[in-house]
């Protein structure tokens, strides 16, 4: 099979916000008590942090991570993780049927944010408060001192504010399992109220009004429509969640899923164009892709997870080889689209539906997703360019006119590199790409990074942490003015040139 692709310079995107490679961290199931947050566990430093996962977070250079939810901010009150941890109530939490043990607080997960590296993205809870408790919360963090919420900052023993920049008014509140559900209209309303009196706070903090919790839902773009009637000239950006499984193991309609999220991103930016015009505004609302993934494999498991435990095995998804390939695939999907979506969060960071995995007590290890986003992370810095693919097609159960090959290019031109990111979704034959790079002269391959497995079921485990893992191989070469590479079948590809 042959495939084409041009690449130029001239074909910008647009520069890409380093925020989309950002993650997730809520309260649920073993993320924070297990997961970063471990105090028996031999690694652990001397604030009940694991080590060996600030290693594997750090690696992953997340420069951002959400906090703290999710279906469990909607239920939550921020002041019950604040002050001394032995006078902290243990809460019913009703979004997950769990106790919270509130051990982690905003001031410790900050504290851990530091340790890897990323900034904070934090939610507030428009289920079952509202403005006056945000507006607080916006105070205890970022004032800086000489008021009752910030010097209570102080004494709890954080003198200096942390200055946490990016705050969502919720989670999901369009859905009917969520605590506080509202109408479009219920919530543009407490949303404009709460992103004025936070702004009032913080003058420069960024806002992130809800969108629909996913494309599917019935009430999606009206329900964009509607709320960004309400808070246009307040919010920073609107979200979407979404998250795709192979119920009926399908991989080659499984494989095409991330062409429904490059049509949910597109219907989004029009809502958001729509309601500038409508509004005769000059403001640009951007996009927060705040929750996506793959999601599936624990569903049945989770139903047998009795209430009220604490810290219990929730949505502990093992990750094969397939899902990274659709990792892959919605990543280059968010490339793609980076003149718009300027935050994206990998849902969510540890044990739960992450890349990375724990065992209480124990070991910590990569999952199979984890690779994509690495390097999408590691290398995907810089401006997006244009790819023009010209690739075979095939149709599934779900999509038409499905390409095999799956490509985002992104030029980083501090560095003097260009960096390919490709899948195959081929099951059966290799494509022979080739790329005309004519605008890169002097340019040489300096690796093609490849991931593949002949088992598109198989799994990274404790015992067997390396089974699904990237490898180095010869199949890029430049020949007359264009770069000659061979995609293996069902495959995952980083091709990196540079200036000689």
């Amino acid at each position: 099979m042959k495939a084409t692709m041009i690449i130029s310079k001239d074909f910008k995107i647009g520069e890409i916000d380093k925020r989309i490679y950002g993650s997730f961290m809520e309260h649920l199931g073993r993320a924070v008590y297990g997961g970063i947050y471990e105090p028996t566990h031999p690694l652990a430093d001397e604030k009940g942090f694991r080590k060996d996962v600030i290693e594997l977070v750090k690696e992953l250079q997340v420069p951002i991570i959400r906090y703290p939810g999710g279906n469990f901010v909607s239920g939550y009150n921020w002041e019950d993780g604040i002050g001394p941890v032995e006078k902290r109530p243990r809460r019913l939490e009703l979004a997950w049927n769990s106790i919270e043990t509130n051990e982690v607080g905003v001031n410790e997960f900050v504290e851990w944010t530091k340790r890897v590296g990323a900034e904070v993205m934090m939610a507030v809870n428009l289920g079952t408060r509202g403005p006056d408790e945000a507006r607080n919360l916006v105070e205890y963090c970022n004032h800086p001192c000489g008021s009752y919420y910030s010097d209570l900052r102080r004494i709890h023993g954080f003198e200096k504010p942390h200055n946490i920049k990016v705050w969502c008014l919720g989670n999901e509140m369009d859905g009917p399992w969520q605590i506080g559900y509202k109408t479009a209209n219920e919530y543009g309303r407490i949303a404009c109220e709460t992103a004025k009196v936070m702004k009032w706070v913080d003058p420069s903090i960024e806002l992130v009004v809800c969108g629909s919790s996913n494309r599917h839902m019935q009430t999606f773009a009206d329900w964009e429509a509607k709320v960004l009637e309400h808070t246009y000239e307040h919010i920073d950006y609107i979200s979407l969640h979404t998250y795709y499984g192979n119920y009926e193991n399908d991989t080659a309609n499984f494989l095409a899923k991330s062409l429904d999220m490059d049509e949910f991103i597109k219907s989004v930016i029009s809502i958001c164009d729509y309601v500038k015009a409508k509004k005769r505004s000059k403001k640009v609302v951007n996009l927060s892709f705040d929750e996506w993934n793959v999601w599936y494999h624990s569903r049945e498991a989770d139903k047998q997870i009795p209430r009220w435990s604490i810290a219990p095995p929730l949505l502990e998804d093992i990750y094969n080889f397939e899902d990274a390939l659709l990792v892959g695939c919605m990543l280059i999907t968010l490339i793609r689209h980076s003149d718009r979506v300027k935050i994206a969060c990998l849902a969510q960071l540890v044990n739960v539906i992450a890349p990375i995995m724990t065992e209480n007590l124990g070991a910590s290890w990569r999952q199979t997703i984890f690779y994509p986003f690495l390097h999408a992370s590691t290398f995907g810095r810089g401006c997006a360019l244009n790819a023009i693919v010209n690739s075979p097609r095939y149709d599934s159960k779900e999509f038409c006119d499905v390409p095999y090959l799956e490509a985002a290019a992104v030029y980083n031109e501090e560095k003097s590199e260009l960096t390919i990111f490709a899948v195959n979704r081929s099951l059966d034959e290799a494509i022979a790409l080739e790329t005309d790079i004519r605008d890169f002269a002097g340019y040489k391959v300096i690796e093609h990074i490849t991931m593949d497995h002949e088992d598109v079921k198989a799994v990274n485990t404790k015992d067997n942490p390396m089974n699904v893992r990237p490898v180095k191989c010869t199949n890029s070469k430049i020949e007359d003015g264009k770069l000659m590479s061979v995609l293996n079948k069902l495959s995952w590809n980083v091709i990196r040139l540079g200036r000689q």
